[in-house]
């Protein structure tokens, strides 16, 4: 006989939810009757590319996408209607029983107040605290949510913690009032993989104890294997599949989610063959015993690069890994004379870059090309982009303007950009192609060495798989050496001809992606793979629960 399982009644019912903005004078539906329901306890995942309405049908269920947006259908909130609540009823939602945690604490998060003020002003406002209690509240939660000196984060401002003690800030912000149902948006995006597995285990561990439902807006299907026990895939504004993880993962219907699920970049395992042994080229750029340095408000000198070696050879990537603070950007922003060395060597095409400066500098520095992290703030938005793509050759100059013309239709078409790009604003662009643009704008010059700094972190599984091709196929063909810097190991291993791991500043194992990352010798290196959720949630629960079990696991809090 077949046990029957009671679940709870559903804390969020949503049925037919459909949303329009307007646009040119005319109504354009982005969501299409959407339906779901979270039930006390449990996590949803909503899934899907940038675009797909996953985080507009979630605003528009919280009452947070204003006047310029046309909502229809019906949101029950513990069985109640609240699509056309009074602002006094959403606003009291809100603030005691539906919380969001926002995808970037630095812009949810006030840069002007510390961390204390902040929570403390919420708990008097929302709570009903004393001063005094409030501040007891406050240390409370900073502690709650596993941050290291909660006293130190109570006096912080948002920009004088890590990224991942922001994101622990903004989650006391949300928990604050006990909430009964949790919005999380992308709420580990461009985390490193160590502290993307804390803020999990934390989401879990808040789920239950305050017995909260939660939902999980995210594209990476890691997470989802990870944390949550149903999920919905949105594509253009409508479900496309939905069910348990357990069942969407082991055997996905929709061609859409099988698409997603290809596309992520997998760790290899025990099953896979061996890779050969590449061969290791001249060398393009040399380090020697590199030591790059900060000064410090009353305390000295802080050795962020300290003695680090290595080589990239001529048409070879090098991948560059390591956690927030490791000193891997550091390292590379000084190879291209953004920060100072303050020892050791650093050779590129017969010359030394330590203590280089001035016209010599300016020379070598259009022989190298970087693609930055984050395209949005890299590109000018006053700009058109086929100005931003130009500029590096019009600093060089030498070239005249047919010249230039032609070089960026054709360095666009090689990332396979539309015709009319150059003659778009970075907004009118999505983030893979601005993404697209970063990486032309650094092979305009067709440089010998290109730097990428994180270059896929933020981006969707697909558009990240589609930038990544693009990419080896520019790389293949221009045989330029690259220094590929990622906290993302499957991507490292899938680019990477060599792979060196940066921690606390030093170089601590390199070798090929089969040494390093299949059969790492560093307990570092171990712990940075274990950390990553793979997207299988029968192995990412095994893999869980042995990181755990080993004494590293047991002693920091992963998860």
């Amino acid at each position: 006989m077949t046990e029957v399982v009671e679940r709870a009644a559903p804390l969020l019912e949503v049925a037919d939810l459909a949303v329009a903005f307007s646009v040119a004078g005319e109504w354009k539906r982005t969501v299409h009757d959407v339906g779901y329901s979270v039930e006390p306890g449990r996590v949803l995942a909503i899934v899907g590319e940038s675009g797909s309405g996953k985080t507009v049908s979630s605003l528009a269920v919280i009452g947070l996408l204003g006047q310029g947006a046309r909502i229809s259908g019906s949101v029950k909130f513990r069985g109640q209607e609240i699509l056309d609540a009074p602002d006094a009823r959403m606003r009291t939602l809100r603030a005691r029983e539906i919380s969001m945690i926002f995808q970037e604490p630095m812009t949810a998060l006030n840069p002007v107040f510390k961390i204390g003020w902040q929570l403390t002003q919420v708990l008097r406002v929302r709570g009903g605290h004393t001063r005094k209690s409030a501040r007891l509240r406050a240390l409370e939660l900073l502690e709650l949510v596993e941050l290291p000196d909660p006293v130190r984060a109570f006096g912080s401002y948002p920009h004088q913690l890590s990224g991942g003690q922001r994101q622990r800030a903004m989650i006391a912000l949300a928990i604050s009032c006990d909430p009964a149902l949790i919005i999380a948006d992308e709420p580990t995006t461009a985390l490193d993989v160590t502290i993307q597995a804390e803020i999990l285990g934390l989401l879990r561990r808040l789920r239950d104890r305050l017995n909260s439902g939660l939902v999980l807006i995210t594209h990476d299907l890691g997470v989802v294997a990870d944390t949550a026990d149903d999920i919905i895939v949105m594509r253009a504004g409508e479900i496309v599949e939905s069910g348990s993880v357990a069942n969407v993962f082991a055997r996905p219907q929709h061609e859409y989610t099988r698409q997603l699920m290809a596309a992520v970049p997998r760790l290899p395992d025990e099953n896979d063959p061996p890779r050969p042994e590449p061969q290791r080229h001249e060398a393009a750029v040399t380090v020697t015993s590199a030591v790059v340095e900060y000064r410090t408000r009353g305390r000295g000198r802080f050795r962020a690069v300290d003695d680090v070696s290595f080589t990239v050879g001529r048409g070879e990537i090098l991948g560059v890994v390591g956690e927030s603070g490791s000193g891997k950007t550091t390292l590379v922003k000084a190879i291209v004379g953004l920060h100072q060395f303050a020892g050791g060597s650093v050779r590129f095409a017969g010359h030394e870059l330590v203590g280089i400066r001035g016209r010599e500098l300016r020379r070598l520095r259009k022989r190298i090309g970087v693609v930055f992290q984050d395209p949005g703030s890299s590109l000018n938005p006053r700009r058109r982009i086929g100005d931003s793509v130009a500029e590096p050759m019009r600093v060089a100059g030498g070239f005249s303007d047919a010249q230039i013309r032609a070089r960026v239709e054709e360095v666009l078409a090689s990332v396979q950009l539309p015709a009319d790009a150059a003659r778009r604003f970075p907004h009118q662009l999505s983030g893979g192609q601005r993404q697209r643009v970063g990486i032309a704008r650094a092979i305009v010059m067709r440089p010998e060495v290109l730097i990428a700094d994180e270059p896929t972190s933020a981006l969707d599984v697909s558009v990240q798989r589609r930038v990544l091709e693009i990419f080896t196929e520019l790389q293949a063909e221009m045989g330029f050496a690259c220094l590929f810097v990622s906290h993302d190991l499957a991507v490292v291993d899938a680019l990477s001809s060599w792979v060196v791991v940066m921690h606390h500043g030093r170089l601590v194992e390199e070798g090929t992606p089969e040494q390093v990352i299949r059969h790492p010798r560093e307990p570092y290196t171990r712990r940075l793979i274990e950390a990553i959720p793979v997207p299988d949630p029968v192995r990412q629960k095994a893999r869980r629960e042995d990181r755990l079990r080993t004494p590293a696991g047991a002693a920091d809090p992963l998860g």
